[in-house]
């Protein structure tokens, strides 16, 4: 028998796979081909042709980390010296499990001796200015194999990221946003421009030059750059004139006299003398800088970015509306709280975003941004911020988030159902009467007739709007959250929804076979978040089986809330075939301290695509005797499962759905790995 071991590495498009996999045989009996590559559809498709198993390269652990580290630095009997044993640790954390990073950076102490001074200087440089030192030649010779291989339109989009300070979490809405305000994508085709530029960071990210991160609910919302990628592009940035930085630790550079875009970083003291400001496209300032620059110095500015500046004031958006030019306006996060009425003036302006600020009512200029095509307000649970009337006008709105419909005009209610082009609405009624939600229902209706995909919900008890649904369902939608209506069971006219992707309903009574069955066979649907409000089981046996029969066919992610320490769903063979992230949400209150030990033997091991197991619990009172059971119960549960499953345990003394580290200080977050345990 003919036996071999082929190796074919770093392919780096689909059609160089296209051509070369005719030499090799397209079976394995008698060998093994192992092919490797930094993109994703490389891999789906010499997959494709061969078969096997697609093997995605994760980054090193602390430990692994550490040994690497250590490889290169000290004698195979030597052990990091104590002094240098917490700046190491950081060192790596920078790193963030990138072996070539480590390698780098090693290389790079390995010349500066053993000064704890010297190894700190190093760890604070991390990010900036490394790609002036020989140490890290290699490294940078791969980047830039990389950055060469980017179409033109690539590289501007990556270039502009390097506007951002070191381990900032970028929004990919906001990044695409600014990308169209730039000019860098057009709309192509029957693409409108958004949806190019979203084809642009996915690309990205398949390259491995930017990175997801989690920020909520769904992942693949926001991204980061990481150090080591951000030293090179800023590097470039400054080669190509590209951005002009200002008040950036750590870098220092002579700033060019004609600044396209500038990144005004920590607290910057003033502009260069030499800066003319009359060139300048893109301002954008991050942090609370001690002096605001005066708008009136850039007369041809495209992009305005103050988002988490709390030292803007009003005072200093006096003259923003002779900013003609201007597409896009960012005032996140800051002590604004009235917006001039020249904003009507802005006849190019795209992006508007004012959330988290305190404008609580909008200046009847508004309806006049006849391009404004994103409007983000506040959360549903921020202020109330009043329309003025004529909404009706602003037929480039594409995406609206989040209105609160409380106190707002007849008018505005009216018009909204006008707006043909929106994709994207977030809207709140609590509270509102009930024949304002008469003219409400009517223009939901009309907009789920057109070009609205994505619908998020908060209101009462009451289900008087979604009522409309049972005769009419929104059957255009791919994504709805409906958030405060708890029905009773599942809706049947949820099943009529076959493009949906993205669901959240609230239960009642608990889940029934019925509703596993309407749920599973939605034909489109990846993620569902399901809130059980029942605090009994809902079936007899305390356990309602979801078997493979069920559907779910192409379900990835599941959110399942339960009001008890209890689980009602038991996973049986062959079921949710492709989930792959599973989150279970346990609230209880206890008067006493018994343990609340959560059933975790629901069938977890039957889910065979499972990567990550998160668990939630909150309940008052939290004890370490409650906290070190549940947590040995659930890697009892994660370490008999056939995959290497990462799980996070995280608790929380608070009942109720707001939980996080940073809001209650008895939180908790624990991560581990089947791998390890």
């Amino acid at each position: 028998m003919c036996r071999y071991f082929i190796v074919i590495d770093d392919i780096w498009d689909v059609k160089t796979w296209d051509v070369i996999k005719y030499a090799f045989p397209m079976t394995r009996c008698g060998g093994v081909i192992i092919t490797t590559t930094r993109l994703s559809d490389v891999a789906c498709s010499c997959h494709s042709s061969i078969g096997g198993h697609i093997y995605n390269i994760r980054p090193l652990n602390m430990e692994h980390s550490r040994q690497l580290f250590k490889i290169r630095l000290f004698s195979s009997e030597e052990d990091c010296p104590s002094s240098l044993v917490k700046v190491s640790n950081q060192i790596l954390e920078k790193c963030d499990g990138l072996p070539l990073a480590i390698i780098a950076i090693a290389g790079l102490l390995a010349n500066t001796g053993r000064s704890e001074h010297l190894w700190n200087q190093v760890k604070d440089s991390i990010g900036r200015s490394l790609e002036r030192n020989p140490s890290v030649e290699v490294m940078i010779k791969i980047l830039s194999l990389s950055y060469f291989d980017l179409p033109p339109h690539l590289k501007t989009c990556l270039l502009y990221l390097s506007i951002f300070p070191e381990d900032s979490i970028i929004e990919k809405k906001i990044l695409i946003s600014r990308w169209i305000a730039e000019g860098f994508i057009h709309k192509e085709g029957r693409y409108t421009a958004y949806e190019v530029g979203v084809r642009c960071f996915n690309e990205l990210v398949n390259r491995s030059l930017i990175q997801l991160v989690k920020t909520n609910s769904f992942k693949g919302k926001s991204c980061r750059v990481h150090d080591t990628i951000l030293d090179f592009i800023v590097s470039k940035s400054i080669e190509e004139n590209f951005v002009t930085f200002i008040g950036v630790p750590n870098l220092t550079t002579m700033a060019q006299s004609k600044a396209r875009r500038l990144s005004i970083q920590v607290e910057a003291e003033g502009m260069p003398m030499n800066l003319i400001l009359s060139h300048v496209r893109s301002l954008n300032v991050f942090g609370n800088t001690v002096n605001i620059p005066s708008i009136m110095e850039f007369r041809h500015l495209r992009v305005l970015d103050f988002g988490g500046n709390r030292l803007l004031e009003n005072r200093h958006l006096a003259y923003v509306g002779m900013l003609f030019q201007l597409r896009y306006l960012n005032f996140y996060v800051t002590a604004v709280s009235e917006l001039p009425e020249q904003i009507g003036h802005l006849q190019c302006l795209e992006m508007l975003d004012i959330r988290r600020t305190e404008v609580s009512e909008l200046p009847a200029s508004i309806a006049n941004l006849g391009k404004l095509a994103h409007l983000l307000l506040s959360s549903n649970t921020g202020t109330n911020v009043k329309f003025p009337d004529g909404i009706a006008k602003m037929q480039a709105l594409e995406v609206l988030h989040s209105v609160n419909t409380c106190n707002q005009s007849y008018n505005f209610l009216q018009g909204l159902g006008q707006l043909k082009n929106l994709r994207k609405l977030g809207i709140n009624y609590r509270g509102v009467a009930h024949e304002d939600k008469e003219v409400i229902a009517s223009s939901l209706g009309k907009l789920c007739t057109q070009n609205l995909c994505s619908l998020t919900m908060w209101n009462d008890d009451d289900d008087f709007l979604l009522n409309t649904w049972c005769t009419s369902p929104p059957l255009n939608l791919q994504k709805l959250a409906i958030w405060g209506c708890i029905f009773p069971t599942v809706p049947h006219w949820v099943g009529s929804l076959v493009n949906l992707q993205k669901l959240h309903l609230e239960v009642g009574r608990g889940i029934r076979h019925e509703d596993i069955c309407i749920l599973g066979a939605l034909p489109a649907l990846l993620t569902l978040g399901l809130e059980g409000r029942e605090k009994e089981p809902s079936c007899e046996d305390g356990r309602l089986v979801v078997s493979g029969e069920a559907g779910f066919r192409c379900l990835r992610k599941f959110n399942y809330w339960r009001w008890g320490d209890w689980m009602d769903l038991m996973f049986t063979a062959k079921c949710m075939p492709k989930l792959e992230k599973l989150k279970l949400i346990f609230y209880r209150h206890a008067e006493d301290e018994a343990p609340i030990i959560p059933a975790f033997d629901f069938g977890i091991e039957n889910l065979s695509s499972l990567t990550t197991f998160k668990c939630h619990l909150g309940c008052r009172p939290m004890t370490t005797k409650i906290v070190d059971t549940v947590k040995a119960s659930l890697d009892r549960v994660v370490s008999a499962h056939p995959n290497p499953i990462t799980l996070i345990f995280s608790y929380c003394c608070v009942v109720c759905k707001d939980f996080c580290a940073g809001r209650c200080l008895l939180s908790k977050n624990l991560q581990s790995s089947s791998e390890s345990t």
